[in-house]
């Protein structure tokens, strides 16, 4: 976006690309043989549950190696540090479940496909028992089908590669385990919508809702040594989104859910693997962008890039957060999950109705948003012990997660958008009422976000 406002090749780029084809089919024969290196072999401190039910868990994480051979690929030039693909291996009685997090924008139907078949094969997860999301960074190259390029066929064979040797790790891994949970508080994000002079837009709004707390489980084995740190924050990895530096390259970053999870996994050393689950993401920005949005006493509007100078931005927000994570983490006494708590995944949905997809470039004060037909969400969702982990594909906002985490009948409940690959936002009605941003990027009509909020409590209070 120009200073004058007019869009260029700002954030609709990277977001408009969630309505089409994200990658296409990965072959499960191309997903073998990996050779990343992977893992070897507020309220806090809050107990995990009583008797022991089995509970064994294992964690893996791989870098996804993108040789300079590949570059530029989707507009990036240059790789400032490493996407990864972190595995969770959950197991109780005679069932297993995987919980796979990728350090992307999004990632198909095809390909998560594919992944959950080399998964399946090397741990024998049935793939129903597969729960796959990405941390939605926005620096991150769009897996483009195999037939359009062979980089974008390159790109894809290392992302099946970390995979494969993501999962491997693990299942090497795998052990008896406990598990216990805490909340904490940490304030890198802000509400994105804010009013100009031409409607409502994107920018630092800080008197809209935004939801600090940081949800953390943390899994130890029977020794009390960490394995696994699971993060649950609301928040777009988006500090350094379209930040050209001024070399001109445009880097490849996991940005914020990297860099915090990269201070979590410093702290207890290579061993523990630390997965950032993205909550509602939909309305939320980092604080601090390298390539933000500005608005001047007359509500005028425009876009102004820090570029090598957003590093900084990123350091210290990932930092804040990782350290905040790791504070909660070492209240938390882990203890064993319980039969009458017990590992459990189960997939629900509901009917909402949708409208045409919008691309928006910019405010407006009118809009249509007339009902088009149905489309059917899918819910997931996991249980361990005293926690509840649920979510959807669509990227939803604050007032709804805070919602569902108010009506949960769980004493730890985490909301998550950007399951099973991703898709744009569900916002929730008075975003249609604004004409906000969230509300015209959508597929949903207004009252899909309250609707799906009624059913994930219904399913909920089921269990």
């Amino acid at each position: 976006m120009a200073e004058n406002g007019e869009m260029k090749n700002g954030p609709i780029r990277r977001r408009s690309f969630l309505h089409g084809s994200v990658a296409a089919a990965v072959t499960a024969a191309s997903l073998t043989g990996g050779t990343t290196a992977g893992r070897a072999a507020g309220q806090e401190g809050t107990r995990g549950t009583g008797a022991s039910a089995g509970l064994k868990a294992g964690a893996g994480r791989a870098a996804i190696d993108i040789p300079a051979s590949l570059l530029p690929l989707d507009g990036f030039t240059t790789v400032q540090d490493d996407l990864c693909v972190r595995i969770l291996l959950l197991e109780s009685a005679a069932r297993r479940i995987a919980l796979v997090v990728l350090d992307l924008t999004s990632i198909s139907a095809e390909a998560i496909t594919a992944i959950r078949a080399t998964i399946s094969e090397a741990a024998d997860v049935a793939t129903a028992d597969i729960v796959v999301t990405v941390t939605h960074t926005f620096s991150a190259p769009h897996v483009q089908a195999t037939s359009s390029s062979p980089a974008a066929a390159q790109y894809l064979r290392q992302i099946a590669e970390a995979t494969s040797a993501s999962v491997a790790a693990a299942l090497a891994d795998l052990r008896p385990a406990r598990v216990g949970f805490g909340t904490g508080r940490c304030d890198v994000n802000v509400n994105r919508d804010v009013r100009t002079a031409d409607g409502w837009w994107l920018g630092t709004g800080e008197a809209g809702p935004s939801d600090k707390s940081v949800g953390v489980t943390r899994l130890d084995d029977m020794q009390g040594k960490p394995i696994a740190v699971l993060v649950n924050y609301s928040v777009q990895s988006s500090v350094m989104m379209e930040s050209v530096m001024a070399s001109g390259d445009l880097p490849i970053t996991a940005d914020l859910a990297g860099a915090a999870m990269r201070h979590v996994e410093k702290s207890y050393g290579d061993d523990v693997v630390g997965f950032f689950l993205v909550g509602s993401c939909g309305d939320q920005a980092p604080a601090f962008r390298s390539k933000r949005y500005t608005i001047d006493k007359d509500r005028n509007w425009s876009q102004v890039d820090a570029r090598d100078a957003g590093w900084i931005l990123l350091t210290v927000q990932g930092e804040r957060l990782g350290t905040e994570v790791v504070r909660v983490s070492e209240t938390i006494e882990a203890s064993a999950i319980s039969a009458t708590s017990p590992l459990r995944l189960l997939t629900d949905s509901v009917t909402v109705d949708t409208i045409a997809a919008g691309h928006p470039t910019g405010p407006t004060t009118t809009y249509d948003f007339t009902s088009n037909g149905t489309a059917e969400v899918p819910i997931r969702v996991l249980t361990i012990g005293e926690g509840v982990y649920v979510g959807v594909s669509p990227e939803l906002s604050t007032d709804t997660a805070l919602d569902i985490r108010k009506n949960s009948p769980f004493k730890h409940t985490a909301v998550m958008s950007m399951l099973e690959g991703g898709a744009k936002n569900m916002a929730e009605s008075r975003s249609y009422a604004r004409i906000t941003y969230e509300a015209m990027d959508s597929s949903y009509a207004k009252g899909s976000a309250e609707t799906v909020a009624a059913k994930i409590n219904d399913v909920l209070h089921s269990l």
